[in-house]
């Protein structure tokens, strides 16, 4: 629709340019006026301005005066509505784009909120895009909004706004990641966002090392420092390369990509009997093998024993390639 108004604007003002060069050549040739007196001439005529001619018009200039003067009317009476239908309808579909928006947030429920669409909020976006998790973009550049728009849900605002937030769905939301370049920033919404859902799941960025500890206090419940965990993979690449370039191959991408997948136990004792992870026999299953077990209070045990008892809420961390992955997803119903 947008593009249909802007070639009707277009026509318009094709038009405007055009009844203001037959005016110029008609004075200029019919009148016999100078160019500067013949565009004078086309000027006031066209925009009805009242200003006096240059001088006396015999009978053809006058009757090419009324002719240009009806034409005019009607030409730039077109390009005023075309421009003015242009405007409103812009507005209004900016108004149904917001409203369309926020009613698919308003259905949103245990979703993710990121905060600043800037380079980690936009690797974290990718992400969950692939493994296909919803989640809301909170992002005060209107330009950034405007080019990300179609592809992804945006809550246009400052995120320290605890309306922005509340725009965002941040009751209903089950994750917050605070993702903007400034710590004084993320650490102003952990505070909001914690106040405003206390069950809520935070995980922020830091960029400097004493804004760590702030942020922690603040209420997050994982504090990321990107440049750290740049610096240490670069130097682990000059100690240990082949091994950091193994752990790069393994792909957390989701979809046909994956190579690594965090299963929660309820997944698997809904459809079998087990009580180890022996009984879960994985392995000749699907292939996959289990590297790690997070048992209900977050403990982290690597490589576990076969005869290990499994925990209700607990979790299993598997290793496989995508095949294997995706035989596992298929044959225990995973999401």
């Amino acid at each position: 629709m947008i593009k249909l108004f802007r070639s009707k604007i277009y026509w318009a003002l094709t038009l405007v340019v055009l009844v203001v060069l037959i005016g110029v050549f008609g004075y200029r040739f019919i009148s016999g006026f100078t160019w500067s007196d013949a565009l004078y001439m086309t000027i006031i005529t066209v925009t009805t301005v009242g200003f006096s001619e240059v001088r006396p018009l015999d009978a053809t200039s006058k009757m090419f005066t009324v002719f240009l003067i009806i034409a005019s009317i009607f030409i730039i009476a077109f390009a005023i509505s075309v421009i003015t239908e242009y405007l409103l309808s812009r507005n209004s579909l900016q108004l149904l784009k917001k409203k369309k928006v926020k009613n698919r947030i308003s259905n949103l429920s245990g979703h993710i909120i990121i905060c600043g669409y800037g380079r980690n909020g936009m690797q974290a976006a990718e992400r969950l895009k692939a493994y296909e998790r919803p989640f809301v973009v909170i992002e005060k550049n209107k330009e950034v909004v405007e080019k990300y728009e179609a592809e992804l849900l945006f809550v246009e605002g400052d995120a320290n706004d605890d309306a922005v937030l509340e725009q965002a769905g941040i009751a209903r939301a089950q994750y917050l990641i605070a993702a903007m370049p400034d710590d004084a920033a993320n650490l102003f919404v952990v505070l909001s966002a914690r106040q405003l859902n206390a069950n809520l799941f935070i995980i922020s960025r830091a960029s400097q090392t004493n804004s760590y500890r702030k942020l922690e206090l603040a209420g997050a419940n994982k504090v990321i420092m990107p440049d750290r965990i740049g610096g240490d993979h670069m130097a682990s690449l000059v100690v240990m390369p082949d091994l950091i370039t193994f752990m790069d191959k393994l792909s957390m991408e989701g979809g046909d990509t994956t190579h690594l997948e965090e299963v929660a136990i309820e997944d698997f004792t809904d459809q079998m009997e087990c009580n180890s992870l022996r009984d879960l026999d994985l392995r000749n299953k699907t292939g996959c093998t289990i590297i790690g077990y997070i048992t209900p209070d977050g403990a982290y045990i690597i490589n576990p024993e076969a005869d290990m008892n499994i925990e209700p809420k607990s979790k299993v961390i598997v290793l496989g390639r995508p095949e294997q992955i995706q035989r596992l997803n298929e044959m225990f119903h995973i999401v």
